[in-house]
């Protein structure tokens, strides 16, 4: 028994197929932000105080954010501050999944802060935008960040203003005794919401997994279904290749229609635009059957498991933010599975409002689709694509 070669390797198999899946858990174990870009808008007009220079304090917290969050020789920051002109500017960098947050001074935040010198003082108010629908972890993590920036500057404006009352030697009024406490308020205001329960922002994650073992299953089905009919020249083997690329199209529409109709109806996910996302789904599994399809063309079945890696490696990266991935799996990994630009249409349909366009995600996936396609028909010059003659039946 022990001269069996495949018994003695199989230690050496064993610790090689655990070292590989054991990767996949690297990206999820301690995520660390690095540049979550978050837009800063300041419209503060400042003020103008007799015998002094003016006076922006709007300035001077967009100074502060970006000072605090230079990049070092050791390390990148978390936060990418990205200053916007206007409010405009900002909400369409929300829009197209620039920005995880959004920060707004107001035009009177200078006006507002020297009125506590004054026995009528005004809270500034600053406006928080959370783009809950681009990331759930990356959103909160934003959302979180720029609510610990107004509470720092809560507590160093009070901190100025408590300095030079007591320098004064000037007693507090019960107007600025009350809104001492919290003398910069905020509003926060959540943008292409997820819904109330904050796991609807994983549902394109959640809709990922059965979409691609689908896929991955009817082509190894296809495959191995005509693999073996039998061909006696070229035309026969472009017979069967577009035989396995209409199959595939009509595989595709029983996944794109039947997954959004038991997500909404039996489920429970709240599916936006019902039609847009079959369909779409539907292009995507199309794509990805063609992919896999064309693959096993060209190296036969043993190219199975490269899709099952793709999916072991690609569902915890997917629900990552970019930012949160180290460098060597984002460049390497991240950015060369198919399955992202799925989810990212997916964000744009439910999250977003938009409809399915050529722009963007879908380009890509009907250009995987098209590539794909192509490397099957091109399959048909193999050597071995054609069989030897077949015997007539007796």
């Amino acid at each position: 028994m022990f001269k069996n070669k495949l018994l003695l390797l199989s230690p050496i198999i064993v610790f090689g197929i655990i070292f590989i899946f054991s990767q996949t858990l690297y990206p999820s174990v301690q995520p660390e932000l690095k540049n979550l870009p978050i837009a800063i808008v300041n419209e503060d007009e400042g003020i103008q105080i007799p015998n002094q220079p003016e006076v922006n304090m709007g300035q001077k917290v967009v100074d502060m954010v970006q000072e605090r969050s230079k990049a070092t020789a050791e390390s990148e920051p978390a936060v990418k501050w990205i200053v916007e002109e206007n409010e405009n500017d900002m909400q369409k960098g929300l829009e197209n999944r620039d920005y995880y947050a959004a920060l707004i001074i107001p035009k009177d935040f200078s006006a507002k802060q020297a009125s506590f010198r004054t026995p009528a003082p005004e809270t500034a108010k600053i406006e928080i935008f959370i783009n809950q629908g681009m990331n759930t972890m990356a959103s909160t993590a934003a959302g979180q960040i720029v609510n610990n920036v107004v509470d720092q500057m809560n507590t160093t404006v009070r901190t100025q203003l408590i300095t030079e009352l007591e320098k004064q030697g000037a007693m507090l009024t019960p107007k600025q005794a009350e809104l001492l406490a919290n003398p910069i308020g905020k509003t926060v205001t959540n943008v292409h919401e997820t819904g109330k329960n904050s796991a609807n922002g994983n549902v394109p994650i959640s809709l990922f997994q059965p979409v691609w073992i689908a896929c991955l299953a009817s082509a190894a089905i296809i495959f191995i279904a005509t693999r073996k009919l039998p061909v006696r020249n070229r035309k026969d083997v472009v017979k069967t290749k577009l035989g396995q690329i209409f199959t595939g199209a009509v595989i595709a529409l029983v996944i794109g229609f039947s997954l959004t109709w038991l997500a909404d109806h039996m489920i429970g996910f709240h599916i936006p635009q019902l039609i847009e996302t079959a369909l779409f789904l539907t292009i995507t599994s199309f794509s990805f059957i063609l992919m896999i399809l064309a693959v096993l063309s060209l190296v036969g079945i043993k190219g199975l498991p490269l899709f099952a890696l793709m999916l072991f490696f690609g569902a915890p990266l997917l629900s990552l933010p970019p930012e949160m991935i180290s460098s060597f799996y984002r460049d390497w990994i991240y950015s060369w599975l198919p399955m992202r630009f799925m989810i990212e249409g997916l964000r744009d349909l439910f999250f977003f409002g938009k409809d399915i366009t050529w722009d963007g995600p879908l380009s890509i996936l009907v250009w995987i689709g098209i590539i794909s396609g192509i490397m099957i028909l091109l399959s048909t010059f193999k050597p071995q694509a054609v069989n030897e003659k077949v015997e007539l039946e007796q």
